[in-house]
């Protein structure tokens, strides 16, 4: 599958990327109008997945996927098939 080129992906979809900037600003506007969450690590998660937004190239997405996932943990139960 060959990738969209850049400026005809940016034509598709800059107003998308547009309102959901603006509907995320409005979000942290809201936290910070109640008086901020600072101590909350959410809130951490929040900030570290803005910064991965600046990185270049692909890979953001799974980034900030990641930011937002459990570690693995070996003691989790493994699943059992169903009949």
């Amino acid at each position: 599958m060959t990738p969209l080129p850049a400026a005809k992906a940016l034509d598709q979809f800059f107003l998308d990327a547009r309102a959901r900037l603006l509907d995320l600003a409005a979000i942290l506007d809201r936290l910070d109008r109640g008086g901020g969450v600072a101590a909350d690590p959410r809130m951490d998660r929040i900030h570290e997945a803005v910064a991965a937004l600046q990185a270049e190239g692909p890979g953001r997405a799974a980034a900030i996927q990641q930011i937002f996932s459990l570690k693995y943990d070996e003691a989790w139960p493994k699943p059992k098939p169903r009949f």
